[in-house]
C-alpha cells in the first residue's frame, strides 16, 4: 500500500500532463480551427524545431542569458536581503526602493532599457535580473529576520564578528527559506526571458514563437509552448533535488509534489 502511494506520487505530474494533453486533443478535434492545432501535431513539430540548427542555437541563447541574469540576481540578492533582515538602516534605506519598482510589471521596463542598452543580449539579461531580484531578496530578508537571537549572541560570546555570525549562523538558518525565494525565481526567471525576447526580437525562444505566430505556422508556435513547459519543468525538478540535498534537515515530514523531482 505504502509502495503504491509512493508511485502514486511521483507520477502525480506526469498524469496531470497527460490529462492536460488529452483535453487539449479532444477540444481541438471538437473546434477543428486553424489556430488550434492538436496536441499531436504540436508535439510533432516539436523534433523539426529542436533538429534545426538555428532554432536550437536560439533556444540555447536563451537558457544562457536566463543563467547569467538569475546567477547574477542570485549573487546581489542574497546579501542584500540577509543585510536587510538583520540591519534596520539597511532595510529603511532599500525597503522603500523596492516597493516602487515591485508592482510594475518588469515586461513594461523593456522598452526603456532597449533605449538605454539597445536590443542586445544585455538588455535581456537586466529584465530577467530584475524579475529575479525581488522575491529572492525578500525570502532572504524573511529568512534572516527569523533567525533567533540567542544564536546571535551564542556567537558574538564566541567572540565572532558580525560578518562571520552573519556567513556562519545567519546564512545556514536561513537557507531553506533563500532556497524558496530563488526556486520563485528561477520560474520568473524562464518568464521575464521569453517576455524579452518576445519585445526586443532578435533572438531566442520568445523569437521563434512570434515569428511562427507572424507566419501562421501555428503548430510551431504551440510546440514552443510545450518546449519551454518542458524547460521549466526540468530546471525546476533540477532545482529541487538540489534544494533537498542541501536543506535536508528542514524538510516537513509531508509535501505537495509540485515537480518531477
Amino acid at each position: 500500500m505504502i509502495a503504491a502511494r509512493t508511485l502514486l506520487s511521483r507520477s502525480a505530474p506526469l498524469l496531470a500532463c497527460l490529462g492536460l494533453l488529452a483535453i487539449w486533443q479532444v477540444s481541438a478535434l471538437i473546434l477543428d480551427t486553424d489556430s488550434f492545432p492538436t496536441a499531436w501535431e504540436a508535439i510533432r513539430a516539436i523534433p523539426s524545431i529542436l533538429g534545426d540548427k538555428e532554432s536550437l542555437i536560439n533556444i540555447l541563447a536563451s537558457l544562457r542569458r536566463m543563467a547569467i541574469g538569475f546567477g547574477v540576481a542570485v549573487a546581489v540578492s542574497i546579501p542584500l536581503g540577509l543585510m536587510m533582515g538583520r540591519s534596520r538602516g539597511v532595510a529603511a534605506f532599500f525597503n522603500p526602493l523596492l516597493m516602487v519598482t515591485y508592482p510594475v510589471p518588469k515586461a513594461a521596463l523593456m522598452p526603456i532599457i532597449m533605449l538605454w542598452l539597445g536590443v542586445g543580449d544585455l538588455a535581456k539579461m537586466l529584465v530577467i535580473f530584475l524579475g529575479v531580484s525581488l522575491p529572492v531578496i525578500y525570502h532572504s530578508f524573511q529568512g534572516a529576520r527569523a533567525v533567533e537571537e540567542k544564536m546571535l549572541w551564542s556567537g558574538a560570546a564566541m567572540g565572532l564578528s558580525a560578518a562571520r555570525r552573519m556567513v556562519r549562523i545567519v546564512l545556514p538558518a536561513a537557507l531553506p527559506e533563500i532556497l524558496t525565494g530563488c526556486r520563485t525565481g528561477l520560474v520568473l526567471a524562464l518568464i521575464t526571458m521569453v517576455t524579452s525576447e518576445m519585445i526586443a526580437r532578435q533572438s531566442g525562444a520568445g523569437n521563434i514563437l512570434f515569428n511562427a505566430m507572424d507566419m501562421g505556422q501555428y503548430d510551431t508556435v504551440y510546440a514552443m509552448i510545450i518546449i519551454i513547459g518542458a524547460m521549466g519543468i526540468g530546471l525546476d525538478a533540477a532545482f529541487e533535488r538540489l534544494r533537498a540535498r542541501l536543506v535536508k534537515w528542514s524538510e516537513p515530514g509531508f509535501d505537495i509534489p509540485l515537480s518531477f523531482a
